[in-house]
């Protein structure tokens, strides 16, 4: 039930079969609106007598009109508002003036609005400025726009009956097919289109290139199409008006979206060619890699081939983060399946044939800038190479995990082993380790965050990051 149907339902004595057309109404009240040019307000009566209560309004976006406070759900005393309250009472179109504000005054035409049985149950102004309402085919509009009103169902596609913006073209088709009014708008496009006047001919016609039109009338439901027309590119809506089976008249709305798409297109080929620069670094920092550990096993020295390997897996770990971007247009990555990739990476590359790893992974969806999923990839790595590298020493098998969370003001990383943990004389923050001068420099200059490592059955790396520090993400 929508907002009309609230408050209708507190103070007024209307059915609820009488609410629900009120209801439907509403669903149309912004593109009845736009296409009137005109503030649209719906009054129904009030509980009390002689009182009238505001149960939907709405200004459009076609038109300017004079701001006022939203009067809306408000009780109006009937003796105030003559034109709606004699509209409702006598079931009447009504045509005249009221002052908006001092000396300004407003177009006003105000229509019964009827339930299923014809019973007249509320009344729907149209306001306008004197200038507007002098425009050509201005009446024309408002009789289109309360039509629509009183004949729409329960829409099938609210897409389609949504509001117009004031750059949209505008044209009406009789019950003949013949075209009765285009705004200046429709003028413009179709003369682009080397059709010289448009008002007058027939949607049949070629030129007219009116095809939705023809579909909307026959099947008496609102279409929708996306056309190429010369240069252009337009988005058609055609909405029949139906009166008692017959298609009264149709409204064609045409949005250029030439530009837009034309955006579109840069958009694609640029994300493609960033794809491609990922994919093409992934593939150079894996040949790097090659090399490295080419030239591991060609030495004999084991502190070589150590240094080399930790490269190695440096190397790999900003490897998987260019992966995930080469396989998507978002320049975001989600730091758990980044973690998830060097872990199984790191295991594969460092782990002894004979050593039993189990792992555990508890990782929750955080996603990060690239730059900062970069960094973090590294640091990932570093701890989990230190752990398989110092923390199961004398052990054929232990555990590694990594758990990512989110909490209120900070985003959670702990990477921890059950192994032997760290000697205690060890000073992390005076160690020269250069696995841990990386982790601390990256985590505290890269992403904003802080780093701590302790002690508890096995050795624990805590990273924390605020929230407010990851990138405006």
């Amino acid at each position: 039930m929508g907002v009309a149907g609230d408050i209708c339902r507190k103070v007024t004595t209307l059915a609820p079969a009488q609410i629900a057309v009120l209801d439907t109404i509403c669903t149309v009240l912004g593109l009845a609106s736009d296409l009137a040019h005109a503030q649209v307000t719906l009054y129904t009566k009030a509980r009390m007598e002689n009182f009238l209560v505001i149960a939907a309004q709405i200004k459009p976006n076609t038109s300017y009109v004079q701001h006022k406070p939203s009067l809306l759900g408000t009780t109006v005393y009937a003796l105030e508002e003559p034109l709606i309250w004699r509209s409702i009472s006598m079931g009447e179109a009504i045509h005249g003036q009221r002052e908006w504000a001092l000396g300004m005054w407003m177009e006003m035409q105000v229509y019964p609005v009827r339930d299923a049985s014809g019973n007249v149950i509320a009344a729907v102004s149209f306001e306008s400025s004197m200038e507007e309402a002098h425009v050509h085919g201005h009446q024309l509009l408002v009789e289109t726009a309360q039509l629509l009103l009183s004949t729409v169902k329960i829409p099938s596609s609210s897409k389609q009956y949504r509001s117009l913006s004031a750059s949209d073209g505008i044209l009406i088709v009789n019950e003949h097919g013949k075209i009765i009014f285009a705004n200046s708008t429709a003028d413009s496009i179709y003369k682009v289109l080397a059709v010289g006047n448009i008002v007058g001919r027939r949607i049949y016609e070629r030129q007219a290139n009116m095809g939705l039109a023809q579909k909307a009338m026959t099947i008496q439901e609102p279409c929708e199409a996306e056309l190429s027309a010369g240069n252009m590119v337009l988005v058609q809506r055609a909405i029949p008006i139906v009166v008692n089976q017959v298609t009264a008249c149709t409204v064609v709305i045409l949005t250029d979206v030439t530009e837009v798409k034309k955006k579109e297109k840069e958009l694609l080929i640029k994300s493609a060619v960033i794809q491609e620069i990922h994919h093409r670094v992934k593939n150079n920092l894996q040949t790097i890699a090659s090399l490295l550990r080419l030239q591991s096993r060609r030495t004999k020295s084991q502190e070589v081939k150590a240094a080399l390997r930790e490269s190695v897996n440096r190397i790999s770990s900003i490897s998987v983060v260019h992966e995930f971007l080469s396989q998507q247009d978002a320049e975001f990555i989600d730091v758990a399946e980044v973690a998830r990739n060097i872990l199984d990476l790191v295991i594969q590359n460092m782990l002894e044939p004979d050593f039993n790893l189990q792992t555990i992974f508890n990782g929750e969806t955080v996603v990060f800038p690239s730059e900062q999923a970069s960094s973090l990839a590294l640091v990932i790595n570093e701890l989990i190479q230190n752990s398989i590298e110092h923390g199961f020493v004398g052990r054929h098998e232990g555990i590694i995990g990594v758990d990512i969370s989110t909490l209120e003001d900070e985003y959670k990383i702990e990477i921890y082993d059950n192994g032997i943990g760290m000697p205690p004389s060890f000073n992390p923050q005076l160690s020269n380790s250069l696995g841990l001068q990386i982790v601390r420099t990256l985590i505290e200059s890269d992403v904003g965050g802080s780093f701590a490592l302790y002690t508890d059955n096995g050795t624990h790396a805590c990273i924390t990051i605020p929230r407010k520090a990851k990138g405006g993400v």
